[in-house]
């Protein structure tokens, strides 16, 4: 998919390439030889197509200027020290490359092109310095027009490149933001990068994941909470030029972009995408805050790949964060996107499939399996509890009652409704199969209650006193 170069770059190249530079001066300094002069001035400042027939007809020559040879030091090389010559060659090998095709799988057959740019990227941390910045995108642009898949380029070249990529897109300024981006999309055109990015994630998808949780209008540390509450987004979207957190509508878009390509590794990453990030509560936030159809499109498309590829995890989740009512609202929407509306479809059939086999039952043990618990309606429902509480205790040799004990452990800082709902369930398994309660006991549920009637919420405290009530009220029946 092509898009616009981002506005900061294309801006800091055309400055560069109309800077004069003093050739002659720099030939007579030893910075490069005539044979080099020679061939920057055959295709600088000429006609594209000129220039793309020049380098065709001497790739091997080109490829020596810029990368070396075995005795001979490549231009970058011989003027390390000319800052000036430096930034004008990284903008002209730029052009090239995207200009001449040939040139990069050229460059890639000569063996190990990227140990010439990688101290480029890393020498300096000043984001004042245009080289590192430069360097990205000739590297990006030379792993991406080559679709280097090699050890060389994804163990060692790829590792390096997207940890840099990282430091623009944690940036505060916007086109560094923009450039991160774009050059992460470009390098995602297989499935060994893709798995390096992942590999990568807390560095390359982390930060991605709070710009569109700024973009929801929830921030990082209460994102979970304000998601599940449904309080996100709040103030947050509207049709003009940015979501909230002042996301940019373009800078959404190219996110969502790189998430989408992730997103082709679900069947991998699914299950650790959405526990560790909450994607699919996410998305479907999103989904109904989504201004454009080239943004709504994405979003659906990258929550089709993530629920095909993980149904029996993903779907419960993606019906408790009520997607499928979703879905339905967004049917009077005229879509003029084939692709979009096709992708929907699919989208409405597969959870319509889930919902019409599953019972009461199967929804809260998705609830109990994403983790994260909210008041929905089994959780108060007496006839729920009678039908459902010892098949809950015994189901599959107590993994529910482990879960439930699992997500009781944790604090639940920002979202302290969890924990009550948690003490309203046990309290109400105590009561239903009082005979379990030594197996709730072993796993650390009765302590965990009498722990939280000293919590400083109302509703936890009260939630926790009424599931204590039940192993009291069964100790003295039992007397």
């Amino acid at each position: 998919m092509f898009l616009d170069p981002p506005t900061y770059l294309a801006s800091l190249q055309g400055n560069i390439r109309q800077r004069p530079i003093p050739w002659e001066g720099a030939v007579r300094a030893g910075t490069l030889t005539e044979d080099q002069l020679a061939r920057i001035r055959a295709v600088d400042k000429v006609k594209r197509d000129v220039r793309k027939q020049i380098v065709e007809d001497d790739l091997d020559g080109y490829r020596i200027l810029f990368v070396g040879d075995p005795g001979t030091k490549s231009v970058l090389e011989s003027a390390s020290k000319r800052q000036d010559v430096v930034q004008y060659i990284l903008v002209l090998l730029g052009d090239l490359l995207e200009s001449v095709p040939a040139l990069a799988k050229a460059i890639i057959r000569a063996g190990d092109p990227y140990r010439y740019f990688l101290p480029l990227l890393a020498r300096s941390s000043n984001p004042d310095d245009p080289i590192p910045l430069l360097t990205s995108t000739v590297l990006v642009s030379l792993m991406a027009g080559s679709r280097d898949e090699s050890a060389t380029a994804i163990d060692t070249a790829l590792p390096v490149i997207f940890s840099y990529l990282s430091s623009l897109t944690k940036n505060s300024d916007a086109g560094l933001q923009d450039i991160g981006v774009q050059e992460y999309s470009s390098l995602l055109y297989g499935a060994a990068p893709r798995r390096q990015f992942w590999k990568q994630r807390s560095e390359t998808v982390a930060p991605l994941v709070e710009i569109l949780r700024a973009a929801a209008g929830v921030g990082n540390k209460d994102a979970s909470a304000s998601l599940w509450s449904g309080t996100a987004g709040s103030t947050g979207s509207s049709l003009g030029g940015s979501l909230g957190g002042g996301v940019g509508l373009q800078l959404l878009y190219r996110v969502l972009l790189v998430m989408w390509q992730l997103s082709f590794e679900s069947a991998s990453i699914g299950d650790d995408l959405n526990d560790e990030y909450d994607i699919v509560l996410l998305y479907t936030q999103l989904l109904r805050l989504s201004p454009k159809e080239k943004t709504t499109r994405l979003l659906v498309s990258t929550l089709l790949n993530l629920l095909i590829h993980n149904q029996n995890t993903l779907l419960p989740t993606a019906v408790l964060a009520r997607l499928p009512s979703l879905l339905q609202n967004l049917k009077t929407r005229q879509f003029a996107d084939p692709d979009l509306r096709e992708d929907m479809d699919r989208l409405r059939e597969l959870l319509d499939e889930y919902t019409k086999t599953k019972t009461t039952f199967d929804e809260y043990v998705g609830e109990l399996n994403s983790g994260h618990l909210r008041w929905s309606p089994p959780h108060r429902n007496a006839v729920f509890w009678a039908e459902n509480a010892r098949k809950i205790v015994e189901y599959e040799n107590g993994a529910l009652v482990q879960r439930l004990a699992e997500i009781m452990k944790k604090p639940w800082d920002n979202d302290k409704a969890v924990l009550a709902i948690a003490c309203n369930d046990i309290g109400y398994l105590v009561r239903e199969v009082p005979e379990k309660r030594g197996q709730l006991e072993r796993l650390g549920l009765k302590t965990r209650v009498m722990e939280l009637m000293g919590e400083a919420d109302e509703n936890v405290r009260w939630e926790s006193l009424r599931a204590l009530g039940g192993w009291l009220q069964y100790s003295f029946d039992t007397k």
